[in-house]
């Protein structure tokens, strides 16, 4: 029991990076500095930006519950946002990333 214990314990405090698009109204919508709060407030360091084609691009990395509580965030934003879709990848951490900033 103490090691499976362990083992779960090590699972849920595993540092993990997510690479997010965010398609829809969601640039002047103030989703950028709205992404940072909540990033913020998770724990987690990353950043986000603006794409040319209307898109946001944030990657957001910390320990896996947190990262799966931005994403799910991720798909309503703020509230003048309208988010159409959400595309995650998976990447390996980055060791120096550090806070979460907008680019």
């Amino acid at each position: 029991m103490f090691l499976k214990k362990s083992m779960q314990e090590t699972l849920d405090n595993l540092t993990i990076r997510a690479h997010i698009l965010v398609s829809g109204s969601v640039q002047g919508v103030f989703y950028r500095a709205s992404a940072r709060a909540k990033a913020v407030e998770l724990g987690l360091r990353g950043w986000a930006r603006n794409l040319p084609d209307g898109r946001v691009e944030m990657v957001a990395q910390g320990e896996a519950d947190d990262v799966q509580a931005f994403i799910a965030w991720t798909r309503s934003g703020p509230p003048m946002a309208r988010v159409d879709g959400v595309e995650v990848t998976w990447e390996e951490p980055d060791a120096g990333e550090a806070g979460f900033r907008i680019r």
